[in-house]
């Protein structure tokens, strides 16, 4: 009898989706670190967004887990990471940064996680600095009361002691989705294009009284902006920028806009008015006016959002952080998990 193959097979319990652009140097070593992984009931979409370099093919040669999905354009990340959801067959999505190098039991901490809280359905990782591994990366998103959302921890030293918890949002750079629950929500925001599009379905989790569980255990490698040139290029900057802006917009509940709004504008003036922060001035004044520009359709999504809305302004105000020094210091925010949230479903 000859092997079934492809669609032949039965569903794996996870599929992991990575998008493919202007990766060619850390892809490769992103796939063997998949291939040494301890959980092995999963399958590898790579979804080539017409990278230039072509290495989606020769990263998945040699893997029979890895197939690649042929986008046809640059889709940017959030439209590649669903298409690669359209084909995905397994019962957890994950999504994993080309750029980010899993530990060997990280898909097997992730699987435990979900195993050990069955009401939860996301879950992010926690994320070291790939040249120093003494320092994180991120322990989750966390979103401050101006509305700047950062990867809670960054570049501060990785102790160890980080606890099994609720954060804001979940990491896209490695991070485990209930499939059906990400499809309903219609996956991630495709307008954002790149940036912030991670957070931004992490706030619609949270309206929608879906928890993100931290899982310290479960640790990535990431060098972080590897394919857009790196968080100060005028590309991260300009969708950061932007991408910001509509988040706060098509998110953020009636109740704390008037209040979220000023606190966002004056941050931004800060933090663009200092002296590291000047010579991009000129780049972050077109994120800003192309925030403006789109914010047609932006309302509208918003709409819609907040129509289905099941958590309070004052649950998801608890959820946000509002001591400045939380956000001056990119201090990581973990909170125990809500026994609502716990045992079986």
């Amino acid at each position: 009898m000859n092997e079934p193959t492809g669609e032949d097979k039965a569903p794996p319990s996870l599929s992991v989706v990575i998008v493919a652009y202007n990766s060619a140097e850390s892809l490769p070593a992103c796939v063997k670190a998949l291939a040494g992984q301890s959980f092995t009931d999963f399958e590898l979409l790579i979804v080539n967004n017409a990278s230039p370099q072509g290495e989606a093919h020769g990263a998945a040669r040699g893997h029979p887990f890895a197939r690649v999905i042929e986008a046809g354009a640059n889709l940017g990340f959030a439209a590649g990471v669903n298409l690669g959801a359209q084909a995905a067959r397994g019962r957890w999505l994950v999504l994993l940064n080309p750029d980010a190098y899993p530990d060997p039991d990280w898909l097997e901490q992730l699987t435990a996680a979900a195993a050990r809280h069955p009401k939860v359905r996301a879950f992010t990782s926690r994320q070291v600095m790939a040249h120093d591994r003494t320092l994180l990366d991120g322990l989750g998103d966390v979103m401050s009361g101006p509305a700047i959302p950062y990867r809670g921890g960054y570049l501060n030293p990785d102790l160890g002691d980080a606890p099994e918890g609720e954060v804001f949002s979940p990491c896209g750079a490695a991070m485990m989705v209930d499939l059906a629950l990400f499809r309903a929500m219609g996956g991630l925001e495709e307008r954002f294009f790149c940036y912030c599009e991670d957070v931004d379905f992490g706030y619609r989790l949270q309206l929608a009284g879906e928890p993100t569980l931290l899982v310290p255990a479960a640790v990535v490698a990431h060098e972080g902006s590897a394919t857009s040139g790196g968080p100060k290029s005028d590309f991260a900057v300009f969708h950061g920028v932007r991408n910001r802006f509509w988040v706060l917009i098509q998110d953020t509940p009636g109740l704390l806009l008037p209040l979220v709004l000023p606190l966002h504008l004056l941050a931004f003036a800060v933090i663009s008015l200092r002296p590291q922060n000047r010579p991009l001035l000129g780049v972050t004044w077109r994120g800003f006016k192309a925030a403006l520009a789109g914010l047609g359709p932006v309302w509208n999504r918003r709409r819609v959002i907040q129509k289905g809305r099941k958590a309070s302004a004052l649950q998801i105000a608890r959820a946000m952080t509002w001591d400045p020094r939380d956000l001056s210091g990119r201090r990581a925010v973990i909170r125990p998990l809500r026994p609502s949230r716990r045992g079986a479903p």
